[in-house]
């Protein structure tokens, strides 16, 4: 069993976090895992991507080849758009639906959602206004991995103990909300209908 995850999003929108998060959770269930490396601009604002490879058996490279991803997981929706020629005809975006507007050009929002509508399979997620409502806007990359969660090859505990272990430094109160984030993504996922 395999899982190719494409994580996207922009530059300071928590995607490493996400990635060490899955990355954790699987070493403790005994996966293999390659990640290519971060591709972007590391500077706030600027598109971020990586291939995150999961897999019981070995794996031996990280690039995800095109028309293979099962999973984009995208923290903006125009960079899900983006890596759509990686996504396998059955694979799944879970994406959050706030655009972060970065450029002159960029298009009407609007357009993005109704494009990602159009996907087969598809969760579209306001993970900035669900953050908030715990009051930790900055654990909105955490909702998105909560929301992406059922579709993961690790279990919800395995993301809830790597959570533990990456914020261990940062203390409780910072270890609970990115649990409630989690967990508000996931709980929004399960009750989301495509199209």
């Amino acid at each position: 069993m395999k899982t190719d995850i494409i994580l996207a999003g922009v530059g300071g929108q928590g995607i490493l976090s996400i990635a060490s998060c899955i990355g954790v959770s699987a070493m403790h269930e005994n996966l293999y895992v390659k990640q290519s490396e971060l591709h972007g601009m590391s500077q706030r604002g600027g598109a971020v991507q990586s291939h995150f490879r999961l897999s019981d058996k070995p794996v031996y490279s990280d690039q995800i080849p095109l028309g293979e991803a099962d999973i984009i997981l995208s923290v903006e929706p125009m960079e899900a758009l983006r890596y759509l020629p990686w996504l396998s005809a059955e694979g799944m975006v879970v994406t959050d639906s706030t655009p972060f507007i970065n450029i002159p050009n960029y298009p009407e929002p609007e357009t993005i959602t109704a494009e990602i509508k159009k996907l087969k399979k598809h969760v579209l997620v306001d993970a900035n206004s669900l953050a908030t409502e715990i009051k930790s806007p900055k654990s909105a990359n955490i909702v998105m991995l909560g929301a992406a969660s059922k579709y993961l090859q690790v279990s919800f505990k395995s993301l809830e103990n790597a959570l533990e272990e990456i914020f261990k430094t940062k203390g409780a109160a910072v270890i609970d909300v990115n649990k409630q984030a989690l967990n508000l993504g996931r709980e929004y996922a399960e009750k989301y209908i495509c199209g």
